[in-house]
């Protein structure tokens, strides 16, 4: 089974990444990009073929390395 796991900055945290794609994009000639959040994807691929005791493994990965639950929030996706 596959998980893919999105983490991104919980709103409010200041995210300077964004903020420097954002001025590049603009100075690129892209203009009316009000704002960027920069995150990052994580694809997992795991031997559990229970899709509740995977979903249960992929949460804990989160909370103990993958995510910063201090200032980011992650949403989890199982594949088949």
């Amino acid at each position: 089974m596959k998980a893919r796991v999105q983490v991104m900055l919980k709103t409010g945290v200041l995210d300077p990444q964004g903020e420097a794609v954002r001025h590049a994009l603009g100075s690129l000639g892209f203009e009316g990009v009000e704002a960027v959040r920069q995150g990052k994807v994580i694809e997992l691929d795991l031997a559990e073929t229970d899709r509740a005791r995977a979903e249960n493994a992929v949460r804990a990965m989160c909370e103990k390395l993958l995510a910063n639950t201090v200032i980011e929030r992650y949403a989890i996706e199982l594949l088949d």
